[in-house]
């Protein structure tokens, strides 16, 4: 049993430092990927590069085309943006309702934790990107409907809008909106929770337009 759980952690080490790669750029939108090059520079052999690399295309981080392997996605452009932050507002939302009519206790007293947390991670860009992604899957687990849970997941929202702008300056935002959607949500107040998730969603999508009026953009 050792031999395949190290290969499980290997694995999962290697897609965590590709994914940070691509987040902070350090692999640009739409560059080739080396996988022989990533592999010396990771000091693992090329099989979990490749297995990390299947990972993030499922992930919409990187695309595969035939006979050319694999190019890291290009960012978003101001209209799959909107689009993105469209769906968000339509089905985030409904997921919060319904959280705070239907979630256990347990997950109330979770989520409120989560909410807690500090968001202070200016050292790690991808540890803020998961901790953001894991409350929102977490109200979405809440609502206690799984395909409704599974479209938020396949959206990967935070892992292109992070790509696109990480908001360094406004991560106390994000923390207080968080703990206004999970207080919502633990006091049982549907529409209260509703709009706590609009005016996050709001407030993120506005953070984050900025990126499109940079010159570089």
């Amino acid at each position: 049993m050792s031999g395949p759980i190290r290969r499980s952690v290997l694995s999962d080490d290697v897609h965590d430092s590709l994914k940070s790669m691509i987040l902070e750029h350090q692999l640009a939108p739409e560059e080739r990927v080396n996988i022989d090059a990533l592999a010396r520079t990771l000091d693992v052999s090329p099989t979990p590069v490749r297995e990390a690399l299947a990972r993030l295309e499922s992930e919409g981080l990187v695309r595969k085309r035939p006979l050319a392997g694999y190019t890291v996605a290009p960012l978003l452009t101001r209209d799959e943006f909107g689009d993105m932050f469209d769906m968000r507002l339509l089905l985030e939302t409904a997921a919060a309702r319904w959280a705070a009519a239907r979630a256990s206790g347990a997950a109330r007293a979770g989520l409120s934790a989560e909410a807690s947390l500090s968001y202070e991670v200016s050292s790690s860009h991808a540890a803020f990107t998961a901790a953001d992604a894991r409350f929102h899957d977490l109200v979405a687990a809440a609502a206690v409907n799984p395909l409704l849970r599974e479209a938020i997941t396949r959206l990967h929202a935070h892992l292109h809008i992070h790509r696109l702008y990480f908001p360094y300056a406004e991560t106390a935002s994000t923390r207080r909106e968080h703990e206004l959607i999970a207080a919502a949500i633990e006091a049982g107040d549907p529409d209260a929770a509703e709009a706590a998730m609009r005016a996050h969603l709001t407030a993120a999508r506005t953070r984050h337009l900025a990126v499109f009026d940079q010159p570089s953009r």
